[in-house]
């Protein structure tokens, strides 16, 4: 398993390929506008953050098989910083034997 424990990053998987994640970044703005009179922004002025993270989830879980990952073809674990650029930040690994 892979976690953030910084509310305002995510972990994902999926394609790397640029023109996907850029789609991936519009229709994240699209769906959570910066500014739309949120009350977190009364506090940390990082409200739109805080929801996307919510909306991607802070985990994946990933089978491990001979000793490597066993992600598709395509696919890619991504960390997506939501309220950055930020200085730190960690992930925890997880790993459950048989």
């Amino acid at each position: 398993n892979i976690f953030t424990k910084h509310s305002t990053s995510a972990i994902c998987v999926n394609e790397n390929e640029k023109g996907l994640l850029n789609d991936f970044e519009k229709v994240l703005k699209d769906l959570v506008k910066e500014k739309d009179n949120y009350k977190h922004d009364f506090i940390d002025n990082n409200a739109a953050s805080h929801i996307r993270a919510f909306l991607l989830g802070s985990s994946e879980t990933i089978p491990i098989v001979d000793g490597r990952l066993d992600l598709g073809t395509w696919q890619s674990i991504f960390f997506i910083e939501l309220d950055g650029p930020r200085a730190n930040r960690t992930i925890d690994l997880t790993f459950i034997g048989e």
